[in-house]
C-alpha cells in the first residue's frame, strides 16, 4: 500500500534524491582524481619504458655480437657393425 501524498512525504523525497546527488557528485569527484592520477601515471611508465629502450639500443649498439664462425659439421661414421642386445622380462 503505498504512502499517502502529504507535504512531509513530499519532503521525504526530495531529502532522498538530494542526498542521493550530494552522494553521486562527491563519487564523481573521486573518480576523477583518481582518473587523474591514473592518467599521470601512465605518462610516468610511458616515459620510463621509452627511457629503457632507449638504453636497450645503445648497449646492443655498442655490444655488437662478435661475428659466429659456423660450425664445422660432425664427422658421421657410416658403419654396419651394430651390436644386438636382446632384454627379456
Amino acid at each position: 500500500m503505498p504512502r499517502p501524498k502529504t507535504e512531509a512525504a513530499a519532503y521525504l523525497d526530495i531529502y532522498k534524491l538530494i542526498t542521493e546527488k550530494t552522494r553521486l557528485e562527491r563519487e564523481l569527484e573521486t573518480l576523477e582524481q583518481r582518473r587523474d592520477r591514473i592518467v599521470q601515471r601512465l605518462e610516468i611508465l610511458d616515459t620510463q619504458v621509452e627511457t629503457l629502450e632507449n638504453s636497450a639500443h645503445q648497449l646492443r649498439n655498442i655490444m655488437s655480437p662478435q661475428p659466429i664462425c659456423p660450425l664445422p659439421k660432425p664427422k658421421t661414421v657410416q658403419s654396419n657393425d651394430f651390436k644386438t642386445v636382446i632384454l627379456e622380462y
